[in-house]
């Protein structure tokens, strides 16, 4: 079908449709996430930079790179410049899942109320299983690198039976990109 007026005169012949469409559109884009019972999806204002507790991330070394299959190699997380023996904190509010060693790495991982799961190594922690953090909580420090990868490696997956991983820095507020005029202050 070729695309022509001719094939939109109807939205001139019935102006009422074109509003009723559009307003139902403007109160599900609008007011169904906010309605009691919508489903728990991670928000961009949830979540802090887990090196410094800012809504943007500061200084990220590698990006998020997701494997094709769940068992192929992949980055499913991002890397953030950190010193070794700094403070890392909770990205959000949650209880701790897990402390320990995985494949030689210390590792601390929160689960939070809606359903995502962060994990933070190389990380000595601060806290223990079970335990309710808050949102920009010191939880640990910074350990040296185990792989020779260095700065914090921090994941996010939503927890469930896929144990889908997201790139964690979805989480946190768009970064604000300011342009400096070529003759100006």
């Amino acid at each position: 079908m070729k695309l022509n007026a001719k094939n939109f005169s109807w939205i001139r012949t019935k102006p009422n449709v074109c509003w009723l469409a559009l307003c139902l559109g403007a109160f599900q884009l609008v007011i169904l996430p906010c309605a009691p019972g919508a489903p728990n999806t991670p928000t961009a204002w949830a979540y802090v930079d887990p090196t410094t507790g800012a809504a943007m991330a500061t200084r990220v070394l590698e990006g998020f790179d997701p494997p094709a299959q769940k068992w192929s190699a992949g980055h499913r997380g991002v890397d953030l410049a950190l010193s070794i023996g700094s403070d890392v904190r909770a990205a959000g509010d949650g209880e701790v899942y897990f402390v320990g060693k995985v494949a030689g790495k210390p590792v601390v991982s929160i689960a939070h109320a809606d359903g995502v799961r962060t994990t933070y190594q190389p990380v000595f922690g601060h806290v223990a299983k079970g335990d309710k953090v808050r949102e920009g909580q010191i939880i640990g420090r910074l350990a040296p690198p185990v792989d020779g990868k260095p700065g914090l490696h921090w994941g996010a997956l939503i927890d469930g039976p896929e144990k889908t991983y997201i790139d964690p820095l979805s989480l946190l507020d768009a970064p604000v990109i300011r342009l400096k005029p070529v003759d100006g202050p």
